[in-house]
């Protein structure tokens, strides 16, 4: 497969919607994500080097290195995401004629699927760190563009959700269930109060509006 990042929107939505098992929600997950990202800088860009916002001059040169770092880390995330459960896939179609084999299957799977795992994992954890980005955008950024915080926020927030659905998927299927619990752990640990959190940064732009 090409990567992906370099593939038009149409072609992604179209192979999205296709029987092929990837690109899937996964991926989706970490698009939105990227989009939140950058929904972020565009606010920041926007904002930077108006007079009117000259005191957040400062706030929004750091805000926007955080969110274009975000853009970046989410971006190669798709292709993660793709990656791994194409070799997830390979594991499940390997021989299981004898024992060993057999032996060798599972093993591979059971590895596989503690990738399949960790990934969206770290990308909820990029997830969570948009919305909170996003708060500083609302707050902040030119109230010309102050919808797009907005967008960004509740893109941010359906990537989480969305990325934490892979997780819980992936882990119901590990044997180790002392690596699951933990990877689960994590993740109500990322999840905590980013229900609150993104609804009042909806609320600080839809005050603004």
């Amino acid at each position: 497969m090409n990567e992906i990042k370099n593939k038009s929107v149409q072609t992604f939505i179209d192979e999205l919607a296709s029987k092929a098992p990837t690109p899937g929600g996964g991926s989706a997950a970490a698009v939105m994500g990227a989009q939140a990202a950058a929904l972020i800088s565009m606010v920041c860009n926007l904002t930077l080097g108006k007079p009117k916002y000259a005191g957040v001059e400062d706030d929004m040169c750091a805000l926007l290195e955080k969110s274009e770092a975000l853009r970046e880390t989410l971006t190669q995330m798709i292709k993660a995401d793709i990656d791994v459960f194409d070799r997830l896939m390979a594991t499940y179609g390997l021989p299981k004629n004898s024992d060993e084999e057999k032996t060798a299957r599972s093993e591979a799977i059971q590895a596989t699927l503690k990738e399949a795992t960790l990934i969206p994992l770290a990308c909820a954890q990029a997830c969570a760190e948009t919305i909170a980005l996003s708060r500083i955008a609302a707050e902040k950024g030119n109230t010309a563009v102050i919808s797009d915080a907005g967008v960004a926020v509740m893109a941010g927030y359906g990537a989480l959700k969305s990325a934490a659905l892979n997780v819980y998927i992936n882990a119901s299927g590990l044997k180790d269930r002392d690596f699951a619990d933990t990877q689960l752990a994590k993740l109500e640990a990322i999840l905590k109060g980013v229900d609150v959190a993104a609804e009042e940064v909806y609320q600080i732009v839809k005050a603004k509006l």
